[in-house]
C-alpha cells in the first residue's frame, strides 16, 4: 500500500504540519479520509502521495475516502496558508466539505429565495457590448484579471450575466461575490431569474445542512452558477472559467479571523490556477485596483442622469439629526409618494453620554470606546456586548446634567415618525437584521411601500437597486473622516458616492450630504462625481506616503492582560524583523478590546508574503513563552483597517 501526505483537520498551531499515513491505491490529492491523531479520529486531507515512509517509525493507516476536493482548492488552500501566515489545517478547513447531514431539509431550491430579478434588455449600450466581448476574449485566452468600472447604474451587472452566460455556454462554471450576506437576496434574484436551477448560493448564514445541500450540489455539477460572499470563493465549481467580485472596494471581502484572507486576492490566485478570468466590479474602486488592473468602463449610466449633490453644512442647522433642507425634500417625498434612503453609520438612539458637569463619557469597562445608548433604554458597548442600565445621574461627579451625543439609527427613526409620520419608516441595521430572512423582508417591504423611508447604516449603501428612489441623504458624513486610518478619505468618498447610486435610476434624484466639514475633500470630488479625479488625487497621497498599492502592510497585534506586554513583545520582534526592504512602524498602543491590552507593529515591505511567513515563524518559537505570560498575537498581511 502507498504513503501519503495527510493534514488532519485540526486548529492547534502545534500540530501545523502533516504526517505521513498508509492510504489505499484509489486515494490522490484533494481526498478527504479519517486518520487517527492522539487517541481519535479526525477528518484529514490528503496533499500528496507517492511519498516515503519515515525509517523506523509504524505508520497508520488512513480510512477510506470519504469526499474529494478538487486539487485547485488544495493548491489555492496552501498557498493562502503561507501567503496569511496561516497553517495549512486552517486553510484547508476552508475548502472541506461541511460535516455530512441528511438531504432534502431546505421548503424550496435556493434561486427562488432571492428577491425579484430584472428582465433582460431588449439590447446592450456598445460599452456594455465592449465590455462583455473584452470578457469573453480574455476567458479564451486562458484568464486573466479586469476592473468594471461605471457609475452605479451604468449597467454592470448585466455585464456580469451576459459574461457568465458566455461562460456557461462554453461548458465552465461562475462564481459571484457579493461583499455582504445582506447583498446575497438581491443577487441570488437576478442571477436565479437567468439561469434558474444551475443557481446556487453559499454564506455563512446558512444552517450547516443547507451549506451541505448546496456544496453537493455545485461538486456534482447540478448548479454551475455560485452566488455568495466572501467564502463562496472556495466553492468546488468544475472547470471554473469566470470570477466576479461585485462591489470591490468593500472591505467585507476582508476575513477577520484566522486565516484572515481577503477574497479579493484569493479570487485574483484561484482564476490564475483555472485560467479563468477574474472581473472586478465598481462605481468606485480600491486605489489600488485602479492602479494595477486593465478597465473596462461603462461611461454613463443608463436612463436617468446621476443625481445633483448638495452639501448641507451642519454648522449653520439647528436641526440635527435632521437638517431644514432634508426635512424639505423628505415632506415632498411623503406628500407625492416615493421612496427615500438615510443612511447614518451608527446604531442605537446616541453615540455617546457625556457629563456637562465634570467632562466624562460612559464606557465599556472591557473596551475603551463609548457605550451607545439604544431604545430599551440601556447602554451597550458595540464590540464586547457588555450592556448597562442608562444612570440617572453622572457616576463619577453626581451630576444630572448627562448629555446625549451624536444620533443613532433608532433616534432618526423616532424623529422621522415626529416629524414626517406620513412616511413609513423601515430600519436596516445590525440590530434588525440579525433574524433570518429580515434583510430580505425589510427590502420588499420598502420595495412595495407608496411613500418610505429605508433607514440604516452602511448595508443601505451598497448595492441596492430599487424603483422610486428620489432622495438619497448621509446623515451624518463626518464620522469616516475621524477615524486614524490612511483609508478614511477613501472610504468616505465610496460611501457618499455609492448611497448617491441608489437615488434617480428612473428619475431625476437628489443626494442631500449632511457635514460640519463641508470643504473636506472627499465631498469636493463626491459633488461633482469624479471618482477617476479622486481617485489620481489619492494615488500620487499614496505614493509619497509610500502605501499601497506602492507596498504592501503587514500589521502584528499584540494583546495581554496587562499594558506592558504587548509593547515588550513587539519591541523585540522589531529588532529580529528589521530588513533592509522593510519599513517597520511602532510599536504603539490600540484601544483596549473585551479586557485585552493591545499594541501594534505595522511594516511597510514589497514581499509581504516572506516577512508574514518570518514574523508567523518567530512568533511559534515565542509561543510558549507568550503563553505562560498571557499573550497572544495576530499576523495580518494587507489589513484593512489600522
Amino acid at each position: 500500500m502507498p504513503f501519503a501526505e495527510i493534514y488532519p483537520l485540526v486548529t492547534a498551531r502545534a500540530l501545523a504540519r502533516s504526517f505521513t499515513y498508509q492510504v489505499t491505491e484509489d486515494v490522490a490529492r484533494g481526498a478527504v479520509v479519517s486518520v487517527g491523531l492522539g487517541g481519535r479520529r479526525v477528518r484529514g486531507i490528503v496533499v500528496d502521495t507517492g511519498v516515503e515512509a519515515p525509517a523506523g517509525i509504524e505508520i497508520a493507516d488512513a480510512g477510506p475516502v470519504i469526499e474529494r476536493i478538487p486539487p485547485a482548492l488544495v493548491e489555492l488552500a496552501l498557498w493562502l496558508a503561507d501567503y496569511y501566515g496561516s497553517t495549512p489545517a486552517r486553510a484547508l478547513a476552508l475548502v472541506a466539505p461541511f460535516s455530512r447531514s441528511r438531504r432534502g431539509e431546505r421548503r424550496e431550491p435556493a434561486f427562488t429565495h432571492g428577491l425579484p430579478g430584472e428582465p433582460e434588455p431588449e439590447e446592450l449600450t456598445l460599452a456594455q457590448q465592449d465590455a462583455v466581448a473584452r470578457v469573453v476574449a480574455v476567458l479564451g485566452a486562458g484568464g486573466g484579471h479586469l476592473l468594471l468600472h461605471g457609475p452605479t447604474g451604468s449597467g454592470k451587472t448585466e455585464v456580469y450575466l451576459q459574461a457568465c452566460s458566455a461562460t456557461l455556454e462554453r461548458g465552465r462554471g461562475a462564481i459571484v461575490l457579493v461583499p455582504e450576506i445582506a447583498l446575497t437576496p438581491q443577487a441570488v434574484g437576478r442571477f436565479g431569474a437567468r439561469f434558474g436551477g444551475l443557481v446556487a448560493v453559499l454564506h455563512s448564514a446558512l444552517t450547516d445542512a443547507e451549506r451541505r445541500d448546496e456544496r453537493e450540489r455545485i461538486a456534482s455539477g447540478e448548479a454551475r452558477v455560485v452566488v455568495g460572499a466572501r467564502s463562496a470563493i472556495f466553492a468546488p465549481v468544475h472547470d471554473l472559467g469566470l470570477i466576479v467580485v461585485d462591489e470591490e472596494h468593500d472591505a467585507s471581502f476582508k476575513q477577520e479571523s484566522d486565516p484572515r484572507y481577503d477574497a479579493r486576492t484569493v479570487a485574483a490566485k484561484r482564476a490564475a490556477l483555472e485560467g479563468a478570468v477574474a472581473v472586478y466590479g465598481s462605481a468606485t474602486p480600491r486605489v489600488e485596483s485602479w492602479a494595477r488592473l486593465d478597465r473596462l468602463e461603462l461611461p454613463t449610466r443608463i436612463g436617468a442622469p446621476l443625481p445633483s449633490v448638495r452639501i448641507v453644512d451642519l454648522r449653520r442647522e439647528a436641526g440635527y439629526p435632521l437638517s431644514a433642507p432634508l426635512l424639505a425634500e423628505l415632506a415632498a417625498v411623503e406628500e407625492r409618494g416615493g421612496r427615500a434612503i438615510l443612511l447614518l453609520n451608527r446604531r442605537g438612539i446616541s453615540g455617546a453620554i457625556h457629563c456637562r458637569a465634570c467632562g466624562s463619557t460612559r464606557r465599556c469597562r472591557s473596551c475603551d470606546i463609548a457605550l451607545t445608548l439604544h431604545g430599551e433604554g440601556r447602554l451597550h458597548c458595540h464590540h464586547c456586548g457588555y450592556s448597562t442600565e442608562l444612570p440617572k445621574k453622572c457616576p463619577e461627579c453626581g451630576s444630572v446634567e448627562l448629555a446625549r451625543i451624536g444620533a443613532g439609527t433608532q433616534r432618526l427613526e423616532a424623529e422621522l415618525e415626529r416629524r414626517v409620520p406620513g412616511l413609513e419608516r423601515i430600519r436596516l441595521d445590525a440590530d434588525t437584521a440579525s433574524r433570518p430572512g429580515a434583510v430580505r423582508a425589510a427590502l420588499e417591504r420598502f420595495g412595495a411601500s407608496h411613500a418610505a423611508a429605508l433607514i440604516g447604516t452602511q448595508m443601505v449603501a451598497k448595492g441596492h437597486h430599487f424603483p422610486g428612489v428620489s432622495v438619497a441623504a448621509v446623515v451624518d458624513a463626518d464620522a469616516g473622516l475621524s477615524f486614524p486610518d490612511f483609508r478614511a478619505e477613501e472610504r468616505t468618498f465610496q460611501l457618499v458616492t455609492q448611497l448617491a447610486g441608489r437615488s434617480g435610476r428612473d428619475a431625476p434624484g437628489k443626494v442631500i450630504v449632511q457635514t460640519f466639514q463641508p470643504d473636506a475633500i472627499p465631498f469636493m470630488f463626491a459633488v461633482r462625481h469624479d471618482v477617476a479625479g479622486f481617485l489620481a488625487r489619492e494615488l500620487a497621497r499614496r505614493e509619497e506616503l509610500d502605501y499601497p498599492p506602492f507596498r504592501n502592510l503587514v500589521s502584528i497585534v499584540v494583546s495581554g492582560s496587562e499594558p506592558g506586554g504587548p509593547r515588550r513583545v513587539l519591541g523585540e520582534l522589531r529588532d529580529a524583523l528589521a530588513l533592509p526592504d522593510v519599513t517597520l512602524m511602532g510599536p504603539a498602543p490600540l484601544l483596549r478590546l473585551r479586557g485585552r491590552h493591545r499594541a501594534q507593529l505595522l511594516a511597510k515591505t514589497a514581499s509581504p508574503r516572506a516577512f508574514a511567513t518570518k514574523a508567523a515563524r518567530l512568533l511559534t518559537t515565542a509561543a510558549p513563552a507568550m503563553r505562560r505570560d498571557g499573550l497572544a498575537a495576530v499576523v495580518d498581511v494587507d489589513p484593512q483597517s489600522l
